[in-house]
């Protein structure tokens, strides 16, 4: 319990961004299995016979992966993170003049 009070901010980050987001930052799994492809692959393959086919093959397997890719959602959102515009609980916040 002490771990989980001690890093509370860190695990819950993701609510200062959208709530479209949330999905997309919560899951490692895109990452996982496009490289669990590659790694699958090029174990297996003896046709490898120098880095340069390899690092040929790795990229060709990574571009197809990419194919079956979600696109991100709330992608609309995109601009307003980078301005530094403030999200709380997945919504965004009204900047006051100060």
């Amino acid at each position: 319990m002490a771990k989980l009070v001690k890093d509370r901010d860190a695990l819950l980050t993701f609510y200062d961004y959208p709530a479209e987001h949330w999905k997309h930052i919560r899951t490692s799994n895109p990452i996982e299995s496009t490289f669990a492809t590659v790694r699958h692959r090029t174990k297996r393959t003896k046709g490898c016979l120098s880095r340069k086919t390899g690092l040929a093959m790795a990229f060709q397997l990574m571009m197809s992966a990419q194919k079956k890719w979600r696109k991100l959602d709330g992608q609309n959102r995109l601009p307003e993170i980078i301005q530094g515009i403030e999200f709380r609980d997945g919504i965004r916040q009204l900047q006051t003049a100060a």
